[in-house]
């Protein structure tokens, strides 16, 4: 009862041990599980390293205690740097320690064998693992111990040479061999030999990805193991950190985003996402190539400035000047003239031809209503020149007062110009002035010459 006490208590060490640090690391513990062997030869007097420590280390028929059942458990904790530590509790049964002391020279070693004892042992180990991550993964270790060997126990100083093959990243198969230096001479220095499986374990995955934290550049995400843990939400194989669209599925050269239309524009800046267009119409097209989108192109498929809605300016009387600057659309004109005809010079000779056969009643402004016909073929060409101003001159004889023919003059030209305006030619187009007798074009002296210097002229405004 009182080895299974210390089996027990072991055992307790063991398990306590494994709840004393934080898990920080991947797979940062390992339990190993297997059967253990006590190798007592040479018996010696227990120095450490004797000449005859070797001498016969594999026998382990004549000098191996192995209890056929599982009889070692170790729980070790990875600390940083390749070291860990561990604890291991171990139980056996010896019926072979070492051989008999004190035989004569030459007479062959006999093995010392005893009643079976109980072998109790804890063991405190760090390791040193010279290789990480491997399949084959060799370590040293020291530490120490405290071992029982039927009712009585000592203190070991321990060196431990192992291996760890791992068939995979948590299971492995683990094997060592521990020198143990006890430090009375009741307890004589010994083997410990193991073979075990071995279970690694307690790394951390809080977002459950399959990518423990150490590794997992996105810990509380669950991710991929293409980019260390981190998200592709959208599967478009752009990790969301960098994905400027991660909720929907794009392409690389997008930066992640989507480009329905293939025009190069991602749809996120594109105003029109579902037809191929221009960057510089932030994706929408042009057919006519007039630089106004077709959707605000009145005339898609011909092209025409912004300020008439992509369609080109029209010019109705094909005069050369657009409708938009011809001040006479409606009117072949001249360039010269902005858009509307120029008058002559036969033109105006043509008026004044019409002007001088306006008669007045004698001695009044009053006009005449035979002069009716004349004054339509004068409106008839004025209206042909719709931008074009006029005055309407007056004039008269030299006969009679000259303050008379002045206002005469005067009153004859207003006349002309009210009969105009009252049928159709804008006021504003018109001025009149009377010169009296100052500008004869004949003779005062004969009948015919003053008949020709009364006359009304209309003459383009200077």
């Amino acid at each position: 009862m009182k080895n299974l006490s210390r089996l027990l208590f072991a055992m307790l060490l063991v398990l306590g041990y494994s709840n004393v640090n934080a898990q920080d690391e991947n797979n940062p513990w390992q339990i190993t599980i297997g059967v253990n062997a006590v190798d007592a030869y040479p018996s010696g007097d227990g120095a450490p390293f004797s000449e005859t420590i070797f001498d016969e280390f594999g026998n382990v028929t004549d000098h191996w205690n192995i209890l056929p059942s599982l009889s070692t458990i170790t729980v070790s904790k990875y600390l940083s740097d390749k070291f860990s530590f561990g604890i291991t509790g171990s139980l056996n049964k010896i019926d072979k320690w070492g051989d008999v002391p004190g035989l004569p020279p030459g007479v062959p070693e006999q093995v010392n064998t005893v009643d079976d004892l109980s072998y109790y042992g804890v063991d405190g180990t760090i390791k040193y693992n010279f290789i990480e991550g491997t399949t084959l993964d060799p370590y040293l270790g020291v530490g120490g111990g405290y071992t029982w060997i039927d009712e009585v126990g000592a203190g070991t100083l321990n060196g431990t040479l192992g291996l760890n093959v791992w068939f995979s990243e948590n299971v492995g198969l683990t094997v060592q061999t521990s020198y143990k230096h006890a430090f009375e001479d009741y307890l004589q220095t010994h083997f410990q030999h193991s073979a075990g499986l071995s279970i690694k374990f307690g790394g951390t995955d809080t977002d459950g990805d399959g990518i423990y934290d150490k590794d997992d550049a996105c810990p509380e995400v669950a991710g991929l193991e293409a980019f260390n843990g981190c998200p592709d939400t959208d599967g478009d194989g752009i990790e969301d950190s960098k994905d400027d669209c991660p909720n929907e599925a794009g392409l690389a050269e997008m930066n992640g985003c989507p480009d329905t239309d293939g025009d190069g524009i991602a749809d996120k800046e594109d105003n029109c996402p579902t037809v191929a267009g221009l960057k510089a119409l932030a994706g929408c097209p042009d057919a006519d190539g007039d630089g106004v989108t077709d959707a605000d192109d009145a005339c898609p498929n011909e092209a025409g400035p912004a300020s008439n809605k992509g369609c080109p300016w029209a010019d109705k009387d094909g005069d050369g000047v657009l409708d938009k600057d011809d001040k006479c659309p409606d009117v072949k004109g001249t360039v010269a003239n902005n858009g509307c005809p120029e008058v002559t010079a036969e033109v105006q000779k043509t008026l004044n031809e019409y002007a001088k056969t306006i008669l007045f009643d004698t001695g009044k402004s009053t006009i005449k209503a035979q002069s009716a016909s004349v004054l339509a073929d004068i409106i008839a060409i004025l209206k042909e020149y719709p931008t074009a101003k006029f005055t309407v001159e007056g004039h008269t004889d030299s006969v009679g007062s000259e303050t008379l023919n002045q206002r005469l003059s005067d009153s004859r030209a207003n006349s002309v110009k009210e009969y105009l305006v009252e049928n159709g030619i804008d006021a504003f187009r018109l001025s009149a002035l009377g010169y009296g007798e100052s500008k004869p074009i004949d003779t005062n002296k004969t009948r015919a010459g003053r008949a020709n210097n009364r006359r009304v002229e209309i003459n383009l405004a200077k």
